[in-house]
């Protein structure tokens, strides 16, 4: 929220079922003892996020945080997204 974004929501898989041809599970290769976390950051523009994300990767503080990760991060999903329906 310190550069720019509107709202953040971060939730853990409370009913992901794992699916025959795809799903979360799948898509992350989740173990049995593992759950999947699903978060997401909005932005007021593209201009904003990638400008964010910019001063996110080059700040001190999240030095840490990279270098003890509690996951897998090679398993991470990331991507940007424009919505087509709002309310």
């Amino acid at each position: 929220m310190e550069w720019g974004a509107t709202s953040y929501m971060e939730a853990v898989a409370d009913d992901v079922p794992y699916g025959e041809l795809t799903s979360f599970p799948r898509a992350v290769m989740a173990k049995d003892d593992e759950v999947v976390i699903f978060s997401y950051i909005t932005y007021p523009s593209k201009a904003v996020r990638d400008a964010a994300q910019k001063k996110m990767m080059e700040n001190e503080r999240m030095k840490p945080m990279m270098e003890d990760m509690p996951f897998d991060g090679k398993r991470m999903i990331f991507g940007g997204f424009k919505a087509i329906v709002e309310r």
